[in-house]
């Protein structure tokens, strides 16, 4: 009896391991069992920390690190100057980010790769520190401007390989020489990201897939364009030729797929003629069959061109435009690391140019002059310019700096001007962030890497800056790739003498969120259900009133602010959230006028199209919007 009372007790035991090995490795159990921490506790990576795995750090295969070790080593203390500081003054104030990460895609990987980037960015620094005490350090140029490699003999089914140290930026372009040859001559180009933590595979930030006698869909050569990821497998392909109809669709004002693609090659060939370009494919007897043209042959050197563009890729052959390819959520053109060319194709070269670099210290003749000056003590400032850039734009903040940075407002310290930077995933481009963010002194680093998906946390960080840094009576919002005419803003913004409840820029009434789900720009009904947008400031330059920030800034804190991955339209749904809640509901007490939106035609700062004439003041209400005033000066610029 004793013993078959044991054998029980054991099993008993036995199962209620099973049970909780079972309900600890289940996914689900975060949601089942009742969590001892709540969102509202004071430390800030608490919510973080909860429920999630341990991940394996990426600088020791044998060692694994929690989610909440690895994050905090963003918010830990560090031994800096004061120069080096100045590029983490809205750093602290963003803990309260990690709190509500789970609001935006990509968050919670983009706080994790942070932790680790910063970690290994910080050794590096203390190293150099160590080293320059006992010996100059020669300092490489690791960024470089163009990689090329030439001679390259026929590598048959084996891939071609070209790293990339630092990315592409828009600009950045791929050019490869060679024939398609084999038995087939299929042959594919490959643009490779940097693994995700976890991830065993790298994303295809973008397929060039060449199939020269067709697939299972059409007899006819086609180009098959397309992205991968482990989470979301291949995309939607994209044909070119299409083999159900054209598609009309343009990325940056070119055809997705051009239509001389798949059109009778004698007309193509004959308005080359007319305009005297030379052709060297020659003419075959192949009966009665009309040629198509098609931009790849078996047997003929082709010059192929990937260029990076703003809204996305596009690609030429011989010259010719043939197709483009829109960015994917969370696939962007920083991410990519390595061109891998695979197949069918007797290579000659390849050279990769545009490539971001960041300037040479030793040699800008002018650093002094674009130094940025000290933040004046103890005394407002009346307008205060947030850029948000990302890490390996090195040439769109140094053309910043030495064009419309110059204006003597800036200079003298009544306009201040901060670029608004995350980290990278590769260490390179942060270590070459980090001497720029020393040298200069106007970049605000922060702590989560730097997908599309979270510029509206850069918002948050400008509004903070704007507010707590510097007390600002205006903050403006825009982009690395601006140009914003100083003067005429902070013009317009006097005359119309408006200093609460403002939005100033191109405000769009009447915009519909983006349903397909390849865009870059994609939002789902759970983000948003409305088939409208509430009224929003374009945001390559919009400007808020100092107690709109405080207000975006506090509502924050407070975990009342919704967050939402479009920056410029997450700006309305706030302004037209405080409209509608009004001061008491929201603690805004500041907030004693509604809203004003200065709109219309006009715009403060460059937006991609060009600026109009005038400027309509307009006041928000809950039913609508009237015209409370005449118009204002339009301050435009060029870019």
């Amino acid at each position: 009896m004793k013993k078959w009372s044991g054998a029980v007790i054991l099993v008993f035991l036995f199962t209620l391991l099973i049970l909780r090995y079972g309900i600890l490795e289940n996914p689900l159990a975060e949601r089942l069992l009742p969590s001892p921490l709540s969102r509202n506790s004071s430390e800030p990576l608490d919510w973080l920390n909860s429920g999630l795995p341990a991940i394996q750090n990426p600088g020791n295969g044998s060692r694994v690190v929690s989610a909440n070790a690895i994050v905090s080593r963003l918010f830990a203390p560090r031994n800096l100057s004061d120069a080096e500081q100045q590029s983490l003054q809205t750093w602290n104030h963003l803990d309260r980010l990690i709190n509500y990460s789970n609001h935006l895609p990509q968050a919670m990987e983009a706080i994790r790769e942070a932790g680790s980037a910063w970690e290994d960015l910080m050794a590096v620094f203390e190293d150099n520190k160590l080293n320059r005490s006992t010996q100059q350090k020669v300092k490489e140029k690791q960024c470089p401007y163009s990689i090329k490699k030439m001679n390259i003999t026929e590598f048959g089914n084996d891939t071609f390989k070209l790293k990339l140290p630092c990315g592409l930026v828009q600009g950045s372009s791929i050019t490869l020489i060679g024939t398609p040859g084999g038995l087939l001559g299929n042959f594919q180009i490959d643009l490779i990201g940097t693994a995700l933590p976890g991830e065993p595979d790298p994303p295809i930030i973008f397929h060039y897939n060449v199939r020269l006698h067709g697939d299972k869909l059409t007899e006819d050569p086609v180009i098959v364009q397309n992205t991968w990821s482990v989470a979301n497998d291949w995309g939607a392909e994209e044909r070119c030729p299409s083999d159900i109809h054209p598609t009309s669709k343009k990325v940056d004002d070119l055809e997705q797929c051009s239509a001389i693609v798949g059109n009778d090659e004698k007309g193509i060939i004959a308005s080359d003629n007319h305009r005297n370009v030379s052709r060297s494919v020659p003419h075959k007897k192949e009966g009665n069959k009309p040629r198509r043209y098609f931009p790849f042959k078996q047997g003929y050197l082709s010059i192929t061109t990937i260029r990076v563009g703003i809204e996305g890729i596009q690609v030429t052959v011989d010259g010719r435009h043939i197709s483009s390819f829109a960015f994917r959520e969370s696939l962007e053109p920083w991410l990519v690391n390595e061109v891998r060319i695979s197949g069918e194709m007797k290579l000659i070269s390849v050279l990769a140019s545009g490539l971001p670099t960041s300037e040479d210290l030793e040699h800008v003749i002018d650093l002094e002059l674009l130094k940025s000056n000290p933040l004046p003590i103890h005394q407002a400032v009346k307008f205060f310019i947030g850029i948000i850039s990302t890490a390996n734009n090195f040439k769109h903040r140094m053309a910043v700096r030495r064009t419309w940075m110059q204006y003597d407002l800036v200079r003298t310290g009544a306009v201040v001007v901060r670029f608004f930077v995350g980290l990278h995933k590769n260490q390179m481009v942060n270590e070459e962030l980090w001497n720029e963010a020393s040298t200069y002194g106007d970049i605000q680093l922060m702590p989560f890497v730097d997908y599309y998906s979270l510029i509206t946390w850069k918002t948050i960080a400008i509004c903070i800056y704007g507010t707590n840094v510097v007390s600002a009576k205006y903050i403006m919002k825009t982009d690395d790739d601006a140009f914003v005419r100083v003067d005429e803003v902070l013009s317009a913004l006097m005359t119309t003498n408006i200093t609460s409840g403002l939005l100033y820029g191109r405000i769009n009434s009447d915009s519909e969120p983006h349903r397909n789900v390849e865009s870059k720009w994609y939002i789902s009904p759970e983000e948003w259900p409305s088939e409208k947008y509430p009224p929003w400031a374009h945001g390559p330059g919009y400007v808020v009133s100092h107690d709109i920030a405080e207000a975006v800034y506090k509502q924050h804190n407070e975990g009342h602010l919704k967050m939402f991955k479009l920056e410029d339209v997450a700006m309305g749904i706030w302004i037209d959230k405080m409209n509608k809640n009004g001061a008491g509901t929201m603690d805004l007490n500041m907030l004693r006028k509604k809203p004003r939106m200065l709109g219309g035609k006009g715009a403060p700062a460059v937006d991609h199209e060009s600026a109009h004439s005038e400027v309509e003041v307009t006041h928000t209400e809950a039913s609508g919007k009237r015209p409370v005033g005449g118009s204002a000066p339009n301050p435009t610029a060029t870019g």
